[in-house]
């Protein structure tokens, strides 16, 4: 229980900072990427109202109506333009201001845009703008590779050391998170520690209780309070025997013997012995199980457990009400499921069904027997298995219990 606590405490942490970071990274990323694009539609807007070219007088000190842009800009700026007719013809191409491009590539490039029919957009590292004017269609290209490398870079070394700063946290949170259950673990480990203590302890007196209780009734005869004082001291014997098996499956420390068993015949078996009682009390008990399903596991253990489910279904499920036994495999695990109507169920009690001495009476009074421990138990026996167990309502009026094992 301790090494999953920590695992889950590792898991959330970092599942949060990964978050974090992501969402950080991919805000400033987004906040880049708009800014480089603000700018490159800046300067092909200037492009644009002066037919492809930089002005003479270039806009570019703040207190003009272009406030930010650099005059360096018609300097720094590498792009070429093309213009087309209306039918898409091309009638003139200007790659005088850029180097990479030859004009048999800025006709391929004009061709491409003006099938994508689209007014702005990016054509590699190229920002376009498409404007019309006098029935003809100018497209004017920015070289924007330098600007668009920065941001890669910049989004490169953002995740790269959001990695480093998510390893060195989880190598922190492996160091630290043993020092932050340990208070927890200490506690659980002293309630374990109480619970066997207690229950090798109570043998003794229980022992000698029932002893002294044989004594009496041999000299006195059988009576009603001699009969009592036995029956609690054995439910007193089974509720001990039953707190620490149960601590123990918990911790894993019950060596179970797991071998090979036909777990069909077993469902079959334990519905059968079950179905007197269920006719008894005017209940339905039938049963879907698939044939010739075996399993590799304490044989004891999985017995008692559907004996469990078999025994809960039986209590709580209401008079002239239904339970049903399904068992088969899918792919490499084995699913079994107990299914019985009940008066009701909510849902907010579901969660709780697998806590010690959890009774879904609130007056938690002794008329079904058992002491709340049976699902606790069933549950430990599943996780010892390396299975799942889960319960679940949909109408409040019914419950299925769910156990998947490994084939």
């Amino acid at each position: 229980m301790i090494k999953k606590l920590r695992i889950k405490l590792i898991a959330a942490s970092m599942a949060s900072l990964f978050f974090v970071l992501f969402v950080i990274g991919g805000i400033v990323g987004i906040l880049n990427y708009r800014k480089v694009v603000e700018d490159a539609d800046r300067v092909l807007e200037i492009l644009e109202e002066n037919a492809g070219k930089f002005p003479q007088k270039f806009p570019g000190n703040r207190k003009d109506d272009r406030p930010g842009m650099s005059p360096e800009i018609p300097y720094e700026s590498r792009f070429f333009s093309v213009l087309l007719n209306e039918n898409g013809d091309i009638i003139l191409t200007d790659t005088s201001k850029i180097v990479s491009i030859d004009t048999a590539k800025a006709m391929e490039y004009a061709s491409e845009v003006w099938e994508k029919e689209t007014e702005k957009g990016f054509l590699e590292d190229y920002r376009y703008w498409r404007c019309s004017s006098n029935g003809e269609v100018r497209i004017i290209f920015l070289d924007c590779r330098r600007q668009l490398d920065n941001f890669q870079n910049f989004l490169l070394t953002t995740f790269g050391v959001s990695g480093i700063g998510l390893l060195s946290v989880f190598i922190l949170m492996v160091y630290l998170s043993a020092r932050i259950v340990k208070p927890f673990s200490d506690n659980y480990e002293k309630q374990k520690r109480f619970i066997t203590d207690a229950g090798h302890e109570l043998k003794t007196p229980l022992t000698i209780i029932e002893a002294d209780t044989e004594v009496l009734e041999m000299d006195f005869g059988e009576n009603e309070w001699l009969q009592d004082i036995q029956g609690q001291t054995k439910r007193l014997a089974d509720l001990t025997n039953t707190l620490v098996m149960l601590s123990r499956m918990e911790e894993g420390q019950n060596s179970f013997r797991k071998i090979e068993f036909p777990l069909s015949d077993m469902v079959e078996e334990v519905c059968h012995t079950f179905q007197a009682p269920a006719k008894i009390q005017e209940k339905s008990l039938t049963s879907t199980i698939e044939p010739m399903i075996s399993m590799k596991g304490d044989e004891k253990a999985i017995r008692g457990l559907i004996t469990i489910l078999l025994d809960n279904a039986v209590k709580y499920t209401n008079i002239n009400g239904q339970i049903s036994v399904t068992l088969e495999k899918k792919k490499n695990r084995i699913c079994l499921s107990v299914f019985n109507t009940t008066e009701f169920i909510s849902k907010e009690q579901i969660p709780h069904l697998f806590d010690r001495f959890y009774r879904t009476d609130a007056s938690r009074n002794s008329q079904t027997g058992g002491y709340g421990l049976g699902l606790s138990i069933a549950a430990a026996t599943v996780e010892s298995h390396k299975g799942k167990i889960l319960a679940e309502t949909r109408d409040e009026k019914s419950l299925r219990i769910t156990v998947n094992l490994p084939a």
